[in-house]
């Protein structure tokens, strides 16, 4: 069966390392889109404008094959990759770790950045309730009144979620199904001649 369950962080969380003055405020969020990772990045950006980095990393899908490192500045792997190493050791995926920085004025080194990125961004993990997210698809059906109760029958039988407008000429329905069960659902539907299928 298609894997469709994942670890993710419920809400978002925070973290915090300080090292030889430099101040390394940890944020941890869950995510959908690369587009929500862009959202809150440039959040963080105007939030904190003066801090020196912005360092972050992100990884997104169920099958976690969707990552982005960025060291914003620093020296090259000395930051985003410890980032995305804090959200692998926990086995998570559509998360972003968002790690701000204000330099203390003491060089750190490549390794005391990394353990600095690794600490903040464990910090704001540990303070993270994990959770178990499902992939889910959501489809809009258009049909003739008098195919309504087979539709309504597979739908109870798959515990799916749905909803129902009824109009005069054509009616519609709106599902939401487990991607793992979104073949099998399509497949048990396929014999109604009046059905037209679109995927949001």
């Amino acid at each position: 069966m298609m894997k469709d369950n994942f670890f993710t962080v419920a809400a978002a969380s925070e973290g915090m390392y300080k090292e030889k003055g430099s101040k390394f405020m940890a944020f941890a969020y869950p995510v959908e889109c690369e587009e929500e990772v862009k959202k809150k990045v440039t959040t963080l950006r105007k939030k904190y404008f003066d801090a020196r980095h912005h360092c972050y990393a992100w990884r997104l899908g169920a099958d976690g094959i969707h990552y982005r490192v960025n060291d914003d500045g620093e020296p090259s792997n000395s930051a985003g990759r410890p980032i995305l190493g804090q959200i692998d050791a926990c086995r998570l995926t559509n998360v972003l770790v968002v790690v701000v920085r204000y330099f203390g004025g003491v060089l750190l080194g490549v390794g005391g950045l990394m353990h600095a990125y690794k600490q903040a961004s464990a910090d704001a993990l540990a303070h993270a309730q994990i959770v178990t997210g499902t992939l889910m698809e959501t489809y809009n059906f258009t049909f003739e009144y008098q195919d309504m109760n087979t539709l309504i029958s597979v739908m109870k039988s798959m515990k799916l979620e749905y909803f129902v407008q009824d109009s005069n000429t054509r009616c519609i329905m709106k599902v939401r199904v487990r991607k793992s069960l979104a073949a099998q659902m399509l497949q048990r539907l396929a014999h109604i001649g009046s059905l037209t299928v679109q995927c949001l």
